[in-house]
C-alpha cells in the first residue's frame, strides 16, 4: 500500500513501518523484557530488580502514550467522516472514504503488533516459570 494515493492519506503515517514506529516497538519490546526480569533480579541484585522495574515502567508509559495517540488519530478521523454512519447506512462512500478505511485497516493488520502480542504472553509464561521454580522449588 505504498503507492502515490497511500502518501496522501491521512492515516499513512500510522500505517506504514515507519522508522518512528519500530522504535516504540522496540521500547516496548523493552519493557516487557525489563518487568519480566524484576522476579530474577529480586533473587540476585534488589538494585537490578529497581532498575528492571523503573525501566519496564517507563516503557509500557511511553509505549502505551504512542498507542493511545494513535487510536484516539484513527477514531477522530473515523468521527470526523462519519464512517460509522456512512456504512451502517450503506450510504455511498467517497474516494477519500475507500483511502481511509484502507488505511485504517492496513494498520489494524500490522504484524508488529501480533509480534508484540505473542512476545509479551510467551515472556509472561517464561517469567510465571522461573518464578515459581525459585519460589517452590529452588529453596
Amino acid at each position: 500500500m505504498k503507492n502515490n494515493k497511500c502518501l496522501k492519506c491521512s492515516e499513512y503515517k500510522n500505517c506504514s513501518d515507519s522508522f518512528k514506529s519500530w522504535i516504540f516497538f522496540i521500547i516496548g519490546l523493552a519493557a516487557t523484557v525489563s518487568v519480566r526480569l524484576v522476579t530474577l533480579f529480586m533473587d540476585y541484585n534488589i538494585i537490578y530488580s529497581k532498575i528492571a522495574w523503573y525501566i519496564g515502567v517507563i516503557g509500557f508509559f511511553i509505549f502505551f502514550l504512542y498507542k493511545f495517540r494513535v487510536e484516539t488519530t484513527r477514531a477522530k478521523l473515523i468521527s470526523q467522516k462519519n464512517l460509522m454512519n456512512k456504512i451502517r447506512d450503506n450510504q455511498g462512500l467517497e474516494e477519500e472514504d475507500y483511502g481511509l478505511i484502507s488505511a485504517i485497516l492496513c494498520g489494524l493488520s500490522s504484524n508488529k503488533d501480533r509480534v508484540n502480542y505473542i512476545f509479551i504472553f510467551g515472556s509472561s509464561i517464561l517469567a510465571l516459570l522461573f518464578a515459581i521454580y525459585i519460589d517452590f522449588f529452588k529453596r
